[in-house]
């Protein structure tokens, strides 16, 4: 059985809320949970005791709220925080104060777990990520923060593009030449003049009735691979898997 590398401090103001995260974290064995907090005055005084490294916040507690903490606490002097709201209004607002991660309740197992994933790569490496692994766009109900390594695909749509994940899309206004800079250091390559393919999404390389190749993503969409980028695709693949 692991031993635990990492505490985790859950705060809100909900005994259920904070309960349900607690049984989330519970297939997380990397992590112990060094406390519970019911407001944001009780995180303020726990963080120096228990030195977290992650602090699951609600935003909307009575007194303090999530927001206010981090203001009062400084970014630079905060754990990695994952936000947990049952409202989806505040995504820019947590953007702004370099969150990890922005949860809508209820979480789902699957969603906890991508959250779970980044956190583990964020806490193993040397330093916070940079701001562009993320990318803000509006929606019908205002805006959203999108991680670039949950993206799996990336279409040209006019003066726009489509960023794909799983069967939900967002548009962005930007060309797809300038976003391609943006997003090959996180391993997206060309499949053709306008999609962009998240390597690591690919679960298949198949052909068609053409014989032209197709890469079949987790989500199950299939891409088309332009005969001109087939042998690059391919190989960038490869290096990927020896990785």
């Amino acid at each position: 059985m692991k031993q635990a590398e990492w505490k985790a401090l859950i705060a809100d103001d909900e005994p259920a809320a904070r309960r349900g995260v607690r049984q989330l974290l519970a297939a997380f064995p990397e992590f112990v949970v060094a406390g519970e907090c019911r407001n944001g005055a009780e995180v303020l005084a726990v963080l120096d005791v228990s030195a977290p490294d992650v602090v699951f916040l609600d935003i909307q507690m009575p007194g303090i709220d999530g927001f206010e903490v981090i203001r009062r606490r400084t970014v630079e002097r905060m754990p990695e925080v994952v936000f947990l709201t049952a409202f989806d209004q505040f995504a820019i607002r947590a953007f702004e104060a370099e969150a990890l991660d922005y949860l809508v309740k209820p979480v789902s197992e699957a969603r906890f777990a991508a959250t779970m994933k980044r956190l583990l790569k964020r806490l193993r490496s040397t330093g916070r990520s940079t701001d562009d692994e993320r990318i803000v766009v509006t929606t019908s109900r205002g805006a959203a923060v999108l991680n670039i390594n949950d993206i799996d695909w990336i279409e040209a749509a006019g003066n726009y593009v489509q960023l794909w994940i799983g069967p939900r899309s967002y548009f962005l206004r930007e060309s797809l030449n300038i976003l391609e800079e943006r997003v090959q250091t996180h391993g997206f390559i060309r499949a053709h003049r306008r999609a962009l393919v998240r390597l690591d999404g690919v679960r298949e390389l198949t052909r068609n009735h053409a014989g032209a190749l197709v890469a079949v993503l987790g989500s199950g969409v299939r891409i088309p691979i332009s005969r001109r980028r087939s042998a690059a695709f391919t190989a960038a693949l490869r290096q990927l898997d020896k990785g």
